[in-house]
């Protein structure tokens, strides 16, 4: 953890915190979805994370993806914000957040598709069938109940 979220912790130790995240759910066009197997609790997901002081929305998710997945995203559509109580997770290492998180769909991407900053131990993309939601990392099910709602 780096920046913004890094000072704060220094500051507040593992209490909850509220955090302001943006992600990128890649869509290939065959509909399948790009999600990586995070490191820290073992469960898929797509590429996110902490929104930086004074940065848009749209860099921090942009940024994510590379820095997580090594691919650069030239389109992005605002697919959903999660937040509520189903947002609200600890951390393996026990840091508590209320995720406020605004998601993307990127359906047109370049890069090489690389797991690069040790936050994802497998990338690979999942057809909507193979999606089971309880190996999906819990903060980030709701975005899943949902992208599943619409396309069955």
């Amino acid at each position: 953890m780096t920046g913004y979220m890094s000072e704060m912790r220094k500051l507040i130790g593992h209490k909850t915190i509220i955090q302001c995240a943006a992600s990128i759910m890649c869509v290939d066009d065959q509909g399948r979805i790009l999600m990586g197997k995070r490191s820290d609790n073992h469960l898929w997901g797509y590429s996110g994370g902490s929104v930086e002081i004074d940065e848009y929305v749209e860099d921090c998710a942009r940024r994510e993806l590379e820095e997580e997945m090594g691919l650069i995203a030239d389109e992005l559509e605002l697919f959903f914000v999660n937040s509520g109580p189903k947002t609200h997770y600890i951390y393996p290492n026990g840091d508590e957040v209320c995720n406020v998180e605004v998601v993307y769909i990127c359906r047109k991407w370049h890069g090489e598709l690389t797991a690069r900053d040790g936050e994802m131990e497998d990338l690979r993309f999942f057809s909507v069938d193979e999606i089971d939601l309880e190996l999906i990392s819990p903060p980030i099910r709701p975005v899943f109940e949902k992208y599943l709602e619409e396309k069955r």
